[in-house]
């Protein structure tokens, strides 16, 4: 069997591997698998096959995957429903414990409970939504 079909049949069990792990390393070893094939099909020795791999191996771990990881993770840009409503301000409309209360979080009133279950919050305090469980905010009084 020719080198560069054992190559090409390298880099397609690498590329399949990678569709299982999204890790990107092994999508790039396929890369160089390919490189090294195209090496290969126009007659380089085995060693010069195996530097090939070996450097377009390196330089694409080092190079393109930390680009690549970079660009993958990004953070969520903005928060969306009921997590949007954590960190903001709101006004106690009926006193809170760490039972039940009533706040007002940007003009809609919700159920509330106290963060730490031992404070009484009065009416008319602001407070912090530090969480929201189901439908109820948990709050706690701001400073």
């Amino acid at each position: 069997m020719d080198e560069w079909i054992i190559w090409i049949i390298l880099a397609i069990v690498l590329g399949v591997a990678e569709l299982f792990t999204v890790t990107m390393a092994l999508g790039i070893l396929g890369a160089a698998s390919l490189l090294t094939a195209a090496t290969a099909a126009i007659g380089l020795p085995v060693p010069l096959q195996l530097l090939v791999f070996v450097l377009s191996s390196l330089g694409g771990m080092v190079v393109i995957r930390p680009l690549a990881m970079r660009h993958i993770r990004q953070p969520q840009l903005q928060r969306f429903g009921v997590e949007a409503l954590v960190g903001k301000p709101a006004y106690v409309v009926s006193e809170v414990t760490g039972r039940e209360g009533r706040v007002r979080i940007g003009g809609e009133e919700w159920s509330a409970r106290a963060y730490d279950e031992t404070l009484v919050i009065p009416t008319g305090a602001t407070v912090d939504v530090i969480e929201i469980e189901g439908a109820t905010a948990l709050v706690y009084p701001r400073e």
